[in-house]
């Protein structure tokens, strides 16, 4: 059994990135226990990507167009239109090396969100010619260029651990991306293209 899940869910002070996951989760209280139980939605979310039949299937069967993907040898970029209130257009690209998904949504007019990008942890695989498949652990980071990046999740994550939904091992991997994630942007003045450059990747948009 790992330390990292304990150390989360049980110490009330602790260094380094479980202690700041820790107190991401904690807060200035301290919060109730974390349930036994989970309902399916917290179980990991697990969407696949067509190329050749420009789609995208989530895990309950919805099978959703895409306007365009693109491939390249660091990852697969997709934009499609959104049917949300706010958002009406998305941009992505699903990274394997650093593990994430990085999306900027653009907003209906009259909506204006608080963040620049939304990096989600993921485990992105290839699993046919032309089709890849994300495995979304709760974790994303909401980014503020040039001022801030904000761990989402963390609660929900533990939840899933918690209802035997996700292994100590997958919710360790997670944990440990999305801290290296988080110390990449504050090396790179929370600026998600520069931290990508330096890692030999370089995403291009709308």
């Amino acid at each position: 059994m790992s330390a990292l899940l304990p150390l989360l869910v049980a110490a009330p002070a602790v260094t380094g990135f479980a202690g700041y996951f820790a107190r991401e989760i904690r807060g200035p209280q301290p919060p109730p226990a974390v349930p036994a139980t989970a309902p399916p939605s917290s179980r990991p979310r697990v969407e696949f990507f067509d190329v050749a039949e420009l789609t995208t299937t989530d895990a309950r069967g919805y099978i959703r167009p895409v306007d365009r993907y693109e491939v390249q040898p660091w990852g697969v970029y997709l934009a499609r239109i959104l049917d949300r209130p706010h958002g009406r257009y998305e941009e992505s690209w699903l990274l394997p090396g650093p593990a994430v998904r990085a999306t900027i949504e653009h907003d209906r007019p009259g909506h204006h969100r608080s963040h620049d990008y939304v990096l989600d942890i993921i485990e992105f695989v290839q699993v046919g010619p032309k089709r890849w498949k994300a495995t979304d652990y709760f974790l994303d980071i909401a980014v503020r260029r040039g001022r801030s990046a904000t761990l989402r999740g963390a609660g929900e994550l533990l939840a899933a651990h918690a209802a035997g939904h996700v292994d100590t091992a997958q919710a360790d991997r997670a944990f440990a991306r999305a801290a290296a994630v988080l110390d990449g942007l504050a090396a790179h003045n929370h600026d998600v293209e520069r931290w990508l450059r330096s890692r030999e990747i370089t995403l291009t948009w709308m």
